[in-house]
């Protein structure tokens, strides 16, 4: 299916939990004074999750944060990336078979628009195009970081 058709291929997932704490990474320091992270005992933001979007064909990655994982919050983004390819084409998004990603109210909505849902087996999160961006996206865009709020 990607092979043949890449502007019809997605991929769907979450990347979370993401709190608002000092993440650890690499940085050049003055000798003998590292870099140091402050403790944070005490956590008032709660955590958000990335409900990211790949275009296959595009090479493009999208999302929202939003606080918690659901099929209201994935429905939404799936509307995203049927809105990626307005003009009706079948299109194949590939995302894993958590629970919120299998309701009722998805599959309806994926049989009206001409969405074909293709679930990865248990335990093959490597299967998922997506997936490949989210360790780049942690270790380039997450590492090293002290933000103090969610939408910094």
């Amino acid at each position: 299916m990607l092979d043949r058709f890449p502007d019809r291929g997605f991929a769907f997932d979450e990347f979370g939990p993401l709190g608002i704490r000092p993440i650890a990474g690499s940085c050049w320091a003055k000798q003998g004074k590292p870099n140091r992270l402050p403790a944070t005992y005490r956590r008032i933001h709660g955590v958000t999750y990335f409900h990211g979007c790949y275009s296959v064909g595009d090479d493009r990655l999208w999302g929202v944060n939003r606080r918690r994982k659901g099929t209201a919050n994935t429905l939404a983004a799936l509307k995203s990336i049927r809105a990626a390819r307005p003009d009706g084409a079948p299109i194949h998004i590939i995302l894993d078979n958590l629970s919120s990603h299998t309701g009722a109210d998805i599959r309806r909505w994926a049989k009206k628009k001409k969405v074909e849902l293709c679930f990865t087996p248990t335990y093959a999160s490597w299967a998922n195009p997506i997936e490949a961006h989210f360790g780049p996206l942690r270790q380039f865009t997450l590492a090293n970081s002290h933000h103090r709020s969610h939408p910094a």
